[in-house]
């Protein structure tokens, strides 16, 4: 809701003139509900649907954009060994219980997945991973 005021204020576009299908939203917010991607990539793809001339359906952009939420924990698992290696001082940080440290190691994780890991996975994997 917060992503549709603000570019209907920003294009100064009434309600009623949404360039967005109501079944496109819907389908939107059922791929955030059902984990096919996060809000971050959720707000990457209302702005594709935004500009499509036709309302632009999510699953098409989801899948032409290959923004599918990474979900295996396998993957995640590579991704969080790979960011520990070539973090050592950041790691030294967390298990000194600094907070800041550990958000510092989640975004590192996110950034290497180009915001398609899973976050709750990333944050469980990390934390069994540093104990």
């Amino acid at each position: 809701m917060i992503e549709i005021g603000t570019y209907l204020n920003q294009s100064q576009t009434p309600i009623e003139s949404l360039p967005i299908e109501p079944r496109h939203l819907a389908k939107l917010v059922a791929r955030i509900l059902d984990r096919t991607i996060s809000h971050s990539i959720a707000k990457a793809v209302f702005a594709d649907m935004w500009i499509s001339a036709s309302g632009g359906d999510p699953d098409a952009i989801i899948e032409a954009r290959g923004l599918r939420q990474i979900s295996d924990s396998g993957a995640i698992g590579t991704l969080v060994e790979e960011v520990i290696m070539a973090n050592p001082a950041i790691v030294a940080e967390v298990r000194a219980g600094k907070n800041k440290a550990f958000n510092a190691l989640v975004g590192k994780v996110m950034a290497a997945s180009k915001g398609k890991a899973n976050p709750a996975q990333v944050n469980a994997i990390l934390k069994s991973k540093l104990g």
